[in-house]
């Protein structure tokens, strides 16, 4: 299954095949020309995948260097990204040169980073390995590293040439890993896609029953992310949308300690959240929250989270990208498939956070 971003300074593909990750290298000779590639990875998914992907990779003709780092949310940070700078010097790589991300959404917004700011800019390819990587994170071009202060704070807008996902991958991941992927499946449904919502209400939550609608469910998530982003490519409208559940799962994320609470875990959270005190404003239709929660703990997602310290999560919210001055927009659902942007003063978002 292939869906073209039709970006008009970028256009490029997502493909959706399983068994797709050994025939990377064809993929890749048909989008780029003869040169050297650094495969950006971390130490768990390099162990599964990379040597794979490098064989590929020079059978086509590459010339490949694999840099890795710790996995995990707490990586994602400069001190990372300069590793990987001082590697890319070492190994000789020119602006002619290009970058792969292999692994989940860490990997791919730290290597898309790390593209887009070396050398003023390479180009790059994603191969996401995680299921939130490969409904979400791989597609858009935001990339982005951690700060003390907030999730993704540091970042830019760079497209990848192309995003290459092969659902086979999911069967090594954790169950955690997997089903922390189904918070933004779920938030795909709910922002726009009710047929997927149909399919959700139709599965067991069980491990198998996402293994078994993986390919269905991916190319919906990423059909929704593609139209977005086609018409908001950089995030000053309708791309907002994919934030619902964001902006108090971003502040979960930066109170907890990056990594103590995964970021699809997190945006469950936040959707409940949001939906909870949306309905009690009226803002989102009476008995949504509890279907979202519902829905997230079939899959095994949490919805909430303890300590929930209200003024260490506001602190963090006023670091939030969305945050303009003395508002914030968030993001509702007044009804299934359809978002709105809610823009609000910050200090009202305190009345979000009541739990």
């Amino acid at each position: 299954m292939n869906l073209r971003v039709n970006l008009s300074s970028n256009p490029y593909d997502i493909i959706i095949d399983r068994h797709s990750l050994a025939k990377a290298g064809e993929w890749v000779s048909s989008i780029w020309q003869p040169q050297k590639i650094a495969v950006i990875t971390d130490n768990h998914v390099g162990s599964l995948y990379a040597e794979k992907v490098k064989l590929s990779l020079e059978d086509a003709g590459f010339d490949v260097v694999v840099f890795d780092f710790l996995e995990g949310e707490a990586s994602k940070s400069l001190t990372t990204v300069n590793k990987a700078y001082e590697f890319l010097v070492e190994q000789s790589l020119t602006r002619s040169d290009g970058i792969v991300a292999l692994g989940g959404g860490v990997v791919g917004d730290l290597a898309g980073f790390v593209a887009s700011t070396y050398m003023r800019g390479l180009h790059f390819l994603q191969i996401p390995t995680s299921l939130t990587a490969q409904v979400d994170s791989s597609i858009g071009g935001k990339t982005g590293v951690n700060t003390v202060f907030a999730k993704n704070m540091v970042g830019t807008f760079a497209q990848p040439d192309g995003v290459l996902i092969d659902p086979e991958t999911l069967k090594t991941l954790g169950r955690r890993e997997l089903i922390e992927g189904m918070g933004e499946v779920i938030k795909y449904a709910l922002i726009a896609d009710p047929e997927l919502w149909q399919e959700l209400l139709s599965m067991d939550g069980s491990v198998q029953s996402i293994l078994d609608h993986a390919d269905s469910i991916i190319y919906h998530s990423c059909n929704v992310k593609r139209n977005v982003v086609v018409e908001d490519e950089f995030d000053n409208g309708k791309r907002l949308y994919l934030n619902f559940g964001h902006t108090i799962g971003h502040a979960v994320e930066a109170t907890a300690g990056y990594g103590q609470v995964m970021h699809g875990e997190a945006v469950a959270i936040g959707m409940v959240q949001m939906a909870r005190a949306a309905e009690k404003k009226r803002l989102m239709p009476a008995g949504i929250a509890d279907d979202i929660a519902a829905m997230c703990q079939k899959f095994g997602l949490p919805t909430v989270y303890q300590p929930w310290d209200i003024n260490k999560l506001y602190d963090a919210l006023r670091h939030d990208k969305k945050a303009r001055g003395s508002s914030i927009k968030t993001v509702i659902v007044p009804e299934l498939g359809r978002a709105a942007i809610n823009q609000i003063p910050l200090e009202e978002m305190k009345d979000y956070l009541e739990r």
